[in-house]
């Protein structure tokens, strides 16, 4: 996905900079940059969630990982919750 974004001449000029040092180009680094921003901003948000929140969380991660094809019938359900 392509998105513009407007940098001021003096941070443009830093970036380059950078990229010279890092070996890569400024799109690079704009891009590793916006990744670790992302990232942090994650963690950050996770480090503040309730137990149930995070229980929460990670119940709906795997529901997302479910196969939608695999069914079970009724009759196996409500023997496991008879037990």
């Amino acid at each position: 996905m392509r998105k513009l974004i407007d940098i001021d001449e003096k941070t443009l000029t830093k970036l380059k900079v950078i990229s010279i040092f890092e070996k890569t180009s400024v799109k690079g680094l704009i891009e590793n940059a916006v990744q670790m921003y992302v990232k942090s901003i994650q963690t950050d948000q996770l480090k503040n969630l309730s137990n149930e929140e995070k229980e929460d969380l990670g119940l709906m991660m795997l529901m997302q990982e479910v196969d939608r094809d695999d069914k079970v019938n009724e009759e196996e359900i409500f023997k496991i919750l008879g037990k």
